[in-house]
Formats: structure tokens, C-alpha cells, sequence
């Protein structure tokens, strides 16, 4: 924004400091004629009987003579003390501002490296630069998670669209090849390019808040999430165990079923080959609900479970090709939790499997009826 040239604020503080401490002056000088010199020459009378009565207003004249240009003098060197040390305290003062305007110049050239790292007590400055050094961390890993994100999303999305030339090139250049296995590959190539053009959306659509809040029970969203993929549990041999309480919380319905979808769904797909068993429970917190959802599995590494949730990253491999997904399952879970102002939590359990918790903030009023089912 362009503005008009404007007096600095050092000067502006400059000149209140040597103002107030010229009034500051005047002020007690003031004082000093009113309350002393004024009733000087009276107390001399009273106190010498040979002094006669008209030589009150001399004596007071003489005194207002003697003490004006002193008076004057001491006005003006307050008010040169005052610009001076106005100017200085004010410089130091400020000093902490220059550098966070420094640092904030160079943040919107793009830089968000730069920290400002002000030492000291705490007070006003320095609590606005801790704020600005945290929120330019966060803004940096923002920024970072969302280059990678595009970089990732880029080469998910030319893979599909790559491996669909090559088939209609294979297609051109032999007019013998099958056709119908030619059609299968391609639908199943577009199919996964769908999918993740709207795993994409998604993505996009949560992180940038654009759905309306209201109130959802999550026991019911975890119900309904289970009972969608109950099939693919059968025909897999998972076994899905439920319970909970009503959890009530304010959001978005659609975007809390993919949530809990997109949770079940790791869970069968990340499972034992045989006999596995996925556990989904709601539970109450003080000023929280949770949602829990628990799997068994190989033994996972916690630092392999910390990097789950990044796009396009996958643990092990699947036990079932043919849902084999996108990349983007328990990322769409991070990004819708971060959307609902709750927190995700990944814990590799020891026996095997994982258990992610998503934890939300509790409605204040008006609990939906309905549950889990024990």
C-alpha cells in the first residue's frame, strides 16, 4: 500500500518526551513562584518590625527580576535536555521494532528463514516478536508442506496420464492387440486418475474451511462409516468391532464420514492376511470427543507411523491390491481434523497394527440422538 510521507515515531516520541518534561518544568516553577516566592517578602515583614509596608512590592519586583530569566534559562535547557533524550530513549526503545519490521520486509519478499530471535525479559516487543518468529515457522512449514504436496500431486497425477499414452500408443502401432483388455487397462487407469483428482478437491476444499459447521454426532458418523465397508471386511477376513458413547461436535457431515471412511478403510487395508480385527470407538473427554480407530497388523517403527500422514507417503504394502488407494488417506484425515480445529494422533501398537485417534472439540448444546451399537 502506498502512503503519503508521514513524521517518524521516534520524532513523534521526541517531541512528547521534551514537551512533557517543558510542561513538567513550567509547571514547577510555577509552583515554586506561587507556593514560595510570592510569599517571601510577607514572611520578611512579619519577621522584621523595622521593614516598612510599602517595601513589599519592591522586594517582590526585585524577586520576579531575578528569577524570570533563570526561570527562562532552566525552560530552555529542559527542553534541549528533553529533545535530546527523547531522541535517544526513543531510538532505544524502537530499536526492537526496527528489527522486527526487518524481518517482516523480508518475509513478504518471500524469505521465511529469517528469525528475529530478540533477547531479553519479556515484555510488549518482545512477546510480538516470539509471536512473528512462530508464525513465520509456521508459514515456512506450510509453505514447504504445500510445495512438496504439489510436487507429489504433479507426479501422481502424470503417472496415470503417462501410463494411458502408452496404451493408446501400444493400441496405434498394433491394430492386432485385444481390445477389451486394452479398454479394462484404460478404465482402471482413468478410475485411479478420478479418484485422486478428487482426493485432491478434498484436500483442497478442507484446508480451505469452505464447508458450513453443524452438529454431528461422530458415534453415528463412525456407524454409518462401518457399516459401508463391512463387505470389504468380510470379503477379506477382518473382523470390525464397535462401541462408544455419543460424541456430539459442530462440522461438516460429509467431511467427518470420509474421515471416518478413509480411517476404517487403512485399517482393512492395512491388516493381517488373515483373521485381522479392526476396532472403531467414540469416547468423551472433558471439552472433547474422540474418535479411535485401532487395527492389527505388522509391527510398525514409530518414526515410520511419524511420517504417515504426509501425501503420497504409504507404510507397508497392502494386503489388498485391489483397493489399493491413492497415497492421500490418513493426509485427507490430517487435513480434515486440522480443518475441525482437533488434533490427530498416530500410535504404533506393540503386538502389531496401529491406533489413530482423532480428537475434536465437544458441541456446547444439542447432542444428537444415537450411537454405536456395543
Amino acid at each position: 500500500m502506498d502512503r503519503a510521507p508521514g513524521v517518524s515515531v521516534r520524532l513523534k516520541l521526541t517531541l512528547s518526551y521534551a514537551g512533557f518534561l517543558t510542561i513538567a518544568g513550567v509547571l514547577l516553577l510555577a509552583a515554586v513562584w506561587v507556593f514560595l516566592l510570592r510569599y517571601v517578602p510577607e514572611r520578611a515583614l512579619m519577621v522584621s518590625a523595622d521593614t516598612p509596608t510599602h517595601g513589599v512590592f519592591p522586594i517582590r519586583s526585585n524577586l520576579l527580576r531575578v528569577f524570570a530569566p533563570r526561570a527562562a534559562a532552566v525552560l530552555a535547557f529542559l527542553l534541549a535536555f528533553g529533545l535530546v533524550g527523547g531522541w535517544l530513549l526513543a531510538g532505544r526503545m524502537l530499536a526492537p521494532l526496527t528489527r522486527i519490521t526487518g524481518a517482516a520486509r523480508g518475509a513478504a519478499t518471500g524469505s521465511l528463514s529469517h528469525r528475529i530471535r530478540l533477547q531479553g525479559r519479556k515484555d510488549e516487543f518482545r512477546e510480538l516478536a516470539d509471536a512473528f518468529d512462530t508464525m513465520l515457522a509456521r508459514l515456512e512449514a506450510h509453505v514447504t508442506e504445500q510445495r512438496r504436496f504439489a510436487a507429489n500431486a504433479s507426479h501422481e497425477l502424470r503417472t496415470p496420464l503417462a501410463i494411458s499414452k502408452a496404451l493408446l500408443d501400444v493400441a496405434r502401432t498394433d491394430p492386432n492387440r485385444d481390445a477389451d483388455e486394452l479398454i479394462d487397462r484404460l478404465h482402471a487407469v482413468n478410475t485411479r486418475a478420478i479418484d485422486l483428482t478428487e482426493a485432491l478437491l478434498l484436500v483442497s476444499r478442507a484446508e480451505q474451511r469452505s464447508f458450513t459447521r453443524e452438529p454431528v454426532d461422530l458415534s453415528l458418523v463412525a456407524e454409518e462409516a462401518t457399516e459401508t465397508l463391512l463387505p470389504l471386511a468380510e470379503k477379506h477376513g477382518v473382523t470390525i468391532e464397535t462401541r462408544g458413547d455419543i460424541t456430539p461436535t459442530i462440522g461438516s457431515q460429509a467431511l467427518l464420514l470420509q474421515l471416518a471412511m478413509n480411517l476404517v478403510h487403512n485399517a482393512i487395508a492395512h491388516n493381517l492376511p488373515e483373521r485381522g480385527t479392526v476396532w472403531v470407538d467414540t469416547s468423551n473427554r472433558p471439552g472433547t470427543v474422540v474418535l479411535a480407530v485401532e487395527n492389527t497388523g505388522e509391527k510398525l517403527t514409530p518414526q515410520l507411523v511419524s511420517t504417515l500422514t504426509e501425501p503420497f507417503r504409504r507404510g507397508t504394502e497392502r494386503i489388498h491390491t485391489d483397493h489399493a488407494g491413492v497415497g492421500l488417506g490418513l493426509a485427507i484425515v490430517k487435513t480434515i481434523t486440522r480443518a475441525h480445529d482437533g488434533t490427530l494422533t498416530l500410535t504404533p501398537r506393540p503386538a502389531g497394527g496401529i491406533r489413530v485417534t482423532v480428537e475434536l472439540p465437544a458441541a456446547a448444546a444439542g447432542r444428537p440422538p444415537g450411537g454405536l451399537a456395543r
